[in-house]
Formats: structure tokens, sequence, C-alpha cells
């Protein structure tokens, strides 16, 4: 024998259904509210999309100009090899010809 479903678990299940509007222009106006919505929803997320390139633009202006710094830093020390190797060119030839 099967128990009688409980009155809750029956409140519940029906308050979860929605009314849908039986009128026409009922219907249109909940279209249009819920229209209105998702406008305003997607309306948030360009404004938090715009933002976010914002900050990935500042980012990327931020690498660029560490990129640069490298650079400059790395030619700097290309430079400085440079006249390290000469020194060292010119000291090994002293040598050479201070060897009898």
């Amino acid at each position: 024998m099967q128990s009688p479903p409980d009155t809750a678990q029956t409140d519940a299940t029906q308050s979860s259904i929605a009314v849908f509007p039986t009128r026409p222009e009922d219907r249109l106006r909940l279209a249009l509210r819920r229209l209105d919505e998702a406008i305003g929803e997607q309306s948030d997320a360009v404004a938090g999309l715009r933002e976010a390139i914002g900050d990935l633009s500042g980012t990327m202006a931020r690498l660029g100009a560490s990129v640069v710094g490298y650079r400059g830093a790395l030619d700097s020390t290309a430079l400085e090899i440079e006249r390290a190797l000469a020194s060292a060119r010119t000291l090994h030839a002293t040598a050479d010809r201070m060897v009898v």
C-alpha cells in the first residue's frame, strides 16, 4: 500500500512551476521584460569585457616597456662583452710578444 504524497513536497513541486500568461499582451509584456533584463545583463558583461581589455592593454604596455628595457640592457651587455673581448685579444697579443 502506497502512502499519500507528502504535502510539503507537493507544495514545493507545484511552487517551482512557472505560470505562463494566457493573454497575448501579457505574454508580450513578459517577453519584453525578460528581453530588457537580458539586455541589461549583456550591457554589464560588455562593460566588464571593456574593463578587462583596458587592463590587458595596460599590462601589454608595461610588458612592451619592460622588453624595451631588457633589450637595452642586452645591447649594453653586448657592447661590454665586445670591449672585454677586444681587451683580452690585446692582452693576449702583448703576452705573445713578451714570450721569449
